[in-house]
């Protein structure tokens, strides 16, 4: 089952200075961090923030192209989370008949704003992604993993700044 998500909020790893975008259910009972890259959180904050540049970004290039082709985007699903890695698809409908194709989920998020696409995670995204007591056990059982178990169950939208990196 697919449960449609908001951007919740970004904000920064203490410990590895990495951008987390931080998705939650409508229904506000799940929230999923995903740790994803700095061009690609800049690009998903000047989405949410309606910041336009002088020359397009990447994602925006792909938006100005997808619409040249008249391709919109109907949806994203963040579909499957494996050894720490999340993974998404974009949904597409063209005149040709619809398609989707596999992406990274920070780069389907920075798309799907641009297209004001809903975006979606699957069950097994929020089974997976859930605080450690959801899944049974930890699976870093060190100090560091102990720590950031804590951190992450105790994650709630009002930690985070809006939108800010």
């Amino acid at each position: 089952m697919l449960h449609k998500v908001n951007i919740a909020g970004m904000t920064m790893d203490p410990a590895s200075n990495t951008p987390i975008i931080i998705l939650k259910t409508e229904e506000g009972a799940h929230t999923v961090p995903i740790w994803i890259g700095l061009l690609e959180a800049t690009s998903i904050a000047s989405a949410l923030q309606n910041i336009k540049f002088d020359r397009p970004m990447t994602h925006d290039l792909f938006r100005n192209f997808s619409e040249l082709m008249n391709i919109s985007v109907a949806k994203i699903e963040v579909c499957d989370l494996k050894d720490n890695t999340f993974y998404a698809r974009i949904f597409f409908l063209s005149e040709q008949g619809a398609f989707d194709i596999d992406a990274r989920p920070s780069d389907a998020i920075a798309i799907a704003l641009r297209f004001s696409a809903p975006i979606y995670v699957d069950d097994k995204v929020l089974e997976k992604a859930g605080p450690p007591e959801n899944r049974g056990e930890m699976e870093d059982e060190s100090e560091e993993g102990k720590k950031w178990a804590d951190y992450l169950s105790n994650l709630d939208a009002d930690d985070f700044g809006k939108y800010k990196i």
